[in-house]
């Protein structure tokens, strides 16, 4: 079994892909019109971010194959417009979008050269490492298969991805504290770490909590 990081990274997004795959099979139209858990999305707008996401990370990669930092997308405007001109297709025609973005990503990974992973590629938060990317991929994956509202949850996650996860979402919540008041509130080290995550990325509110919407 490989230590390198890298490429468990990589092994992890190919697993997330799949489980992605096989959540979908079988996905109907009328379910693909419903609405997701993020408000003014359908589950057809989530599957066509998942998959652009997929096509956006892949363009990084080949970029820095080439010794280029490439944007992930043209413009915001132009992900946006993507995103909403795909969310309506019939459901046959999400799932196989996804699943071949995902394929590509996946190859694009496998391929990718050592000058690669120590280039960099630009999202629309900033430039990040390409090293970083198979890892940001599993954590988009498997935030919005829960958004999707078909049926997986936070408690779903298996327990070592939730455990990564939560650490990297704490230090971020921290980060945005002024010094000295940097640890959770205790109603939110109270919950069970599969709602401390749901409540760290904005998606359950807690009684006594403030609202936490950090990136996901």
């Amino acid at each position: 079994m490989t230590s390198n990081p890298i490429q468990l990274a990589v092994d992890a997004c190919a697993v997330s892909h799949q489980g992605l795959s096989r959540h979908l099979e079988g996905l109907s139209d009328d379910v693909a019109r419903r609405p997701s858990l993020l408000p003014g999305w359908t589950v057809g707008h989530v599957i066509t971010h998942l998959a652009r996401n997929a096509d956006g990370l892949a363009r990084m990669v080949l970029g820095a194959g080439r010794g280029e930092v490439t944007a992930m997308y043209p413009s915001i405007d132009a992900r946006n417009a993507d995103i909403e001109a795909g969310a309506g297709r019939p459901a046959d025609e999400l799932v196989a979008d996804v699943r071949d973005a995902g394929a590509r990503l996946d190859k694009a990974f496998t391929e990718a050269s050592a000058s690669a992973w120590d280039g960099a590629g630009l999202t629309v938060f900033g430039e990040i490492p390409i090293r970083d990317v198979p890892t940001r991929r599993v954590h988009e994956v498997e935030v919005h298969r829960v958004d999707l509202g078909l049926g997986y949850t936070f408690s779903d996650w298996p327990a070592a991805l939730l455990r990564t996860e939560l650490t990297a979402k704490t230090a971020q919540w921290a980060s945005r504290k002024p010094m000295g008041f940097a640890d959770l509130p205790p109603a939110a080290l109270a919950l069970v770490p599969a709602d401390r995550m749901a409540w760290l990325l904005g998606r359950l509110e807690v009684d006594g909590l403030p609202h936490s919407d950090l990136n996901g």
